[in-house]
């Protein structure tokens, strides 16, 4: 466990500010206090607006700009120089869910921090009898004369109205996870103008999508569970956006490595008459360009395709023109990453391959959420920080839970090289009509919004059964949509009263710790959507002192490290060889109460050793690439099992008085002694791959473990069959060892000469660390009793 040193320097990145905007922040210093202008945006003056304290402090919360937060270009897949950002402080009200415009605004707040949260400014809880209202001005540069202007926002939750001058601008958008827009250009005035706009949201309380958000007090408390802090209105970035009468809305691309070539759709508005040109560089170096007819779809040729992949994550600039005969009326920037991802079978399972190769997916649960922002991390660097920390610890895969982070979040998986599984944020209820076809529509427009990210691999469109309805038609529709991904119909289908749709690309299990026994189907890769869940509480580093819980408490960093290692280890060496092709670990960090994070929920915290963790991570996703044989031991015959520990490799196991031991046996030993120690070794019962052992002298009695203990008992039933299954796992200098069915990752040994199924990093006495490897290891000979 370690202390988290000073935030990382954000990574060199193409540059996506307006001169108006980089002036600014050159200056913001020396102008704190005053003014400002952003892009020639006048912002209002902070005055005496203050953040309220945070519950607990991240390495960016003192590094928020008052004036500015967030001033990083919004969307980097669709660039343009010239563009204002509108966030900063804003006057603000709040007033019952049913009334009008408020004659005032008392209060102020920091756009875009949610109105829950301390960097707002605000910190209280808001509910679905309360409406947010909020306004500022803005004037809009004479530079941009004779262009329409577009008011983005990147996402606000949840119903959102927007007036510009007193007037209306476009409709109420619904929805908390996507981006919107508005063209303002009729509602402007040549010199001050106002925006005001009102929020909704309803949270738990409405059949919208919500995620893990729930009315609970914004001040730490005891309880909460898995599901935490609401975050209502605006939480990510608002901003001003000049473009021509005929411009570009969105760029769609879909790498083709099979005949090196990119698949795009330039979409605009305006755009009768116009074609689209499309060009691919790289390092300044045009390799391909083609033109097409906007809004259908042409190729741009990528000759020898450099392809994207955790390991070399290259992307190549990309440029697209509308044009109007052979002039270009509007350009914009954006980038692409040339990989494929889909289904195929290799050695026989069926596994996901990303460029046509299987590589284990090995990543964790990122829930998204902040102490000091809720929903919005406090900087880009924060932003960019949780992703480098899945890097740093070994993952090349990450599972956004049910939450849609900004464009932003994906640009950094992009170009630092993460596997996205995206969720499709739950509903707290199965929805009504309305419910659905608003959900869906939302579903499609993340979808749209997001395709051309290379990172993004998968959609999970449903977790546990919340909210669930026609899991196998949103599947298959989800799909249709985008036939470029995977799809999970249902994360945790074994969970929690889920429905599996019985379609998809995976069969997605939660099992808690795990790894559990999750395995493919004749159409659907195995993954294990959630596991782990290790707790390890840090004193000092805690949301409510006291109030944590998780799946299975660590009482020590040493320990934690050992289960972790040993879970990710049980994954390579049993559950990787029959078929499981992706895990995903509980979680990246804490939050709020829930304490089972690999760093603490203020991010100031590693809390586990990162090379080994890095090293177990790196050594599953090896193993895929270079699959070891596997273990096989000959069935049908009997066989005596000989310690290797040193100086105890004269004890074999034996059974005696219905329980497993060890004991010294040689040709002197006695009839009895010498059956007792020799066991027939036949198919498993539970899993023909793995395999049982039965007892010579007693037929019909096997090796089971029961309470960690082992015994040689006779019985029937799914659960005495799995306990009585053991699967092989290479051991050292020829040895075995042999790991529970249902447990993978625990192990078979000798401890005290008694037998006991034994946990590495586990809290017994028997899962002591000493010797674990030696003491877990098993010479497979010649029977004591033919």
């Amino acid at each position: 466990m370690r202390r988290v040193p000073a935030p990382l320097p954000p990574l060199p990145r193409p540059r996506r500010r307006s001169r108006w905007a980089t002036t600014v922040l050159a200056v913001l210093a020396l102008l704190a206090g005053t003014a400002l202008t952003v892009s020639g945006v006048a912002a209002a003056a902070p005055q005496a607006w203050t953040p309220k304290p945070a519950p607990m402090t991240t390495p960016w919360t003192n590094q928020v700009p008052v004036d500015m937060p967030l001033p990083e270009y919004p969307r980097p897949q669709l660039t343009r120089p010239d563009w204002a950002n509108l966030n900063g402080i804003w006057d603000f009200a709040v007033t019952a869910a049913d009334a009008g415009r408020p004659a005032s605004f008392p209060e102020q707040i920091r756009v875009p921090f949610v109105a829950e949260s301390a960097l707002s400014g605000i910190q209280r809880k808001i509910t679905q009898n309360d409406k947010l209202w909020y306004k500022r001005t803005f004037t809009v540069p004479s530079g941009w004369n004779g262009r329409r202007v577009q008011l983005h926002f990147g996402a606000s939750d949840w119903r959102t109205t927007v007036w510009v001058n007193d007037r209306q601008a476009g409709a109420t958008h619904d929805g908390g996870f996507d981006s919107f827009s508005h063209d303002i250009t009729a509602l402007l005035n040549s010199g001050t103008n106002t925006v005001v706009i009102s929020v909704w949201d309803p949270t738990q309380t409405g059949t919208q999508a919500v995620g893990k958000q729930r009315l609970n007090d914004v001040t730490p408390h005891p309880g909460g569970g898995i599901f935490y802090t609401a975050a209502s209105g605006i939480w990510q970035t608002v901003w001003l956006e000049p473009v021509a009468a005929a411009h570009i809305t969105r760029l769609d691309m879909v790498p083709d490595l099979t005949n090196n070539r990119l698949r795009v759709t330039v979409r605009g508005a305006g755009t009768s008459g116009h074609q689209a040109r499309v060009t691919v560089s790289a390092g300044g170096t045009t390799v391909g360009t083609a033109t097409g007819p906007v809004g259908g779809e042409f190729t741009v040729p990528v000759p020898n395709a450099r392809r994207w992949s955790p390991d070399d994550p290259f992307l190549y600039d990309v440029r697209a023109d509308l044009l109007s005969g052979t002039a270009a009326v509007d350009s914009v920037g954006s980038y692409a990453g040339m990989r494929s991802i889909g289904l195929a079978r290799v050695d026989g399972v069926l596994r996901p391959v990303l460029n046509g190769e299987f590589v284990f997916q090995t990543g964790t649960l990122d829930q998204g959420y902040w102490p000091d922002g809720i929903y919005t991390a406090p900087t880009d660097a924060a932003l960019r920080y949780d992703l480098q920390k899945h890097k740093d610890l070994g993952f090349n895969m990450v599972r956004k839970h049910i939450k849609v982070e900004p464009q932003r979040w994906f640009h950094w998986a992009d170009r630092l090289g993460l596997l996205v599984w995206q969720d499709m944020p739950s509903m707290e209820r199965t929805p009504d009509a309305a419910g659905r076809t608003q959900w869906e529509a939302e579903y499609d427009r993340i979808i749209d919004q997001h395709r051309s990210s290379p990172s993004l691999v998968m959609w999970v469109n449903q977790n546990e059964g919340w909210g669930q309805y026609d899991q196998a038609r949103i599947a298959d529709e989800v799909k249709a949509y985008d036939p470029s991904r995977l799809v999970d119909n249902m994360s945790g289908v074994n969970c929690c009263g889920a429905v599996d749709g019985g379609n998809g690309d995976v069969v997605d299990h939660h099992v808690y710790v795990g790894p559990g026994t999750t395995v493919p189907s004749a159409t659907r890769a195995a993954v294990l959507g959630e596991f782990g869940g290790l707790g390890l509480k840090v004193a000092g580093h805690e949301w409510y002192p006291g109030g944590g819980f998780s799946y299975e408490d660590q009482p020590d960093p040493a320990h934690l490290d050992d289960r972790f290692v040993g879970l990710i280890d049980g994954i390579r060496e049993v559950r990787l060889p029959r078929g499981l092709s992706a895990s995903v670990y509980t979680e990246i960090t804490d939050v709020e109460n829930e304490a089972n994070g690999l760093l603490t929920y203020d991010r100031q915290v590693v809390k586990v050793d990162e090379a080994r963790v890095r090293a177990a991570n790196r050594a599953l996703i090896d193993a895929s690439r270079s699959p070891a044989a596997p273990v096989t031991l000959p069935t049908g015959q009997y066989r005596s099992l000989r310690v290797t520990t040193p100086g105890y490799t004269d004890r074999y196991l034996r059974h005696r008085d219905g329980a497993a031991f060890t004991d010294v046996v040689n040709g002197g030993s006695d009839a009895l002694l010498r059956s007792d120690a020799t066991w027939r070794i036949v198919p498993g019962l539970a899993d023909s791959t793995c395999y049982s052992f039965e007892s010579r002298n007693y037929p019909g009695e096997y090796l089971r473990h029961r309470d960690h203990r082992v015994y040689k008992e006779g019985g029937s039933g799914d659960l005495f069959r799995a306990d009585a299954t053991f699967c092989p796992v290479r051991g050292a200098n020829g040895g075995v060892r042999l790991s529970a069915h249902n447990f993978p990752g625990q192990y078979l040994r000798h401890f005290g000469a008694e037998l006991w199924l034994a946990t590495p990093g586990g809290t017994h006495t028997w899962d002591s660390p000493s010797r674990f490897t030696e003491d877990t290891t098993w010479a497979v000979e010649a029977p004591w009793a033919p």
